[in-house]
């Protein structure tokens, strides 16, 4: 019955928004999109994949506590690419070899969610 993901939503500090534009717009390159006007009180940002594939949403929650295990799982092209870019923002890249078939890393967003980047071996 499930054809495909379409949005993971995580929660984010009120007022962070500049925080999480310039990390995941501008650092991971993910295209930022509008939400629907109903919608916009309870999100900070929503940023889509590739051709308008699966969405991040991130929402603004009050106390704000981030993800630190519960995560999205970010398939990417060039992973090696992105943890150089990171590093050199001094984005702190863990890199973890148990899940056959890929290589990934994880990493934590502006805000402290926990984000897994991975890539499968060809």
């Amino acid at each position: 019955m499930l054809a495909t993901l379409d949005h993971v939503r995580l929660t984010a500090p009120e007022g962070c928004e500049p925080l999480l534009r310039t990390f995941y717009a501008d650092l991971l390159g993910i295209q930022e999109v509008t939400g629907p006007p109903v919608l916009a009180v309870r999100s900070a940002c929503w940023f889509t994949g590739e051709h308008g594939g699966a969405q991040l949403h991130l929402g603004t929650e009050t106390p704000f506590l981030p993800g630190t295990r519960t995560h999205p799982g970010l398939r990417v092209h060039d992973i090696d690419a992105l943890a150089d870019q990171l590093g050199t923002h001094r984005v702190p890249v863990v890199w973890d070899d148990q899940l056959l078939g890929h290589r990934r890393f994880f990493t934590l967003d502006p805000v402290g969610n926990r984000l897994e980047f991975l890539q499968p071996l060809t």
